[in-house]
């Protein structure tokens, strides 16, 4: 039987489907390969960047890993939307990862309660605005990525109808989104999967696919309501302008 989104399970709620997990880890280990593989040849005449690519067997093999682990990844990337895109189009699953004018509210209203100007803190649904950011970065840098190393694969085929210059602009525009998503990846998204002092020292929901309800309830009280209920009992529907998870569910619509 699949796994249901939202079910809950001994106090343990499930926030993620099966697919989600492997998605997950997929990108997790080919994202690893790319950064291992690809830092040391943008960094080439730094100290450490030889006993690197010694270890790993020598500059051609590092560029045979990182050009066909390149090419996993776009498969990858592709597959994730594709899939995505069937849900929300067979009324799976809503777009909840969508920005709304809700999230700019929510940033607004986390500022005010970091700041000790107000008392309350924000209720967030099922994606609060910091995971919609780091989500939509991921994929606006994947897309990046992907055009720019598919050029630097086929020069010769892409000169033959675009300037020469493209050639250069994407080297540059590939190896320096490559570590702008290596340092959000260390700074922002250990942090918050890591170092969080609410989730410390590992939030393993991605790898588990379930979260305790009490933590749901902290942290996504609006998807929490909507899943439970309020204290009195009844369901909340999600508010105004706020989409709905863009999940597999597990279920079927009615």
């Amino acid at each position: 039987m699949a796994e249901q989104v939202g079910r809950e399970l001994d106090g343990m709620v499930v926030r993620f489907s099966v697919r989600q997990r492997v998605e997950h880890v997929v990108a997790m280990v080919l994202f690893t390969a790319l950064v291992v593989t690809g830092l040391p040849q943008k960094f080439f005449q730094a100290g450490w960047a030889e006993p690197v690519l010694h270890a790993l067997g020598g500059i051609e093999r590092v560029r045979l890993v990182h050009r066909w682990t390149g090419i996993l990844f776009a498969l990858q990337m592709v597959q994730h939307l594709i899939v995505i895109l069937w849900l929300v189009l067979a009324k799976r699953a809503q777009p909840s990862l969508v920005p709304t004018r809700q999230d700019a509210r929510d940033a607004i209203a986390m500022l005010r309660y970091c700041l000790g100007l107000s008392d309350a803190h924000p209720a967030f649904d099922r994606y609060d605005y910091r995971q919609k950011f780091e989500y939509w970065g991921m994929i606006f840098g994947s897309l990046v990525m992907v055009a720019t190393g598919f050029v630097l694969y086929f020069p010769i085929a892409i000169t033959r109808w675009l300037p020469g210059e493209v050639v250069p602009a994407a080297k540059v525009a590939h190896s320096s989104e490559a570590l702008l998503a290596t340092l959000v990846i260390v700074i922002w998204h250990m942090y918050s999967a890591h170092i969080n002092p609410d989730v410390f020292p590992m939030d393993a929901s991605i790898f588990t696919g379930k979260i305790s309800r009490a933590r749901l309830e902290h942290e996504h009280a609006l998807e929490a309501r909507r899943l439970f209920g309020a204290p009195g009992g009844e369901a909340v529907p999600p508010p105004p302008g706020t989409a709905p998870e863009a999940a597999d569910t597990g279920r079927t619509p009615p």
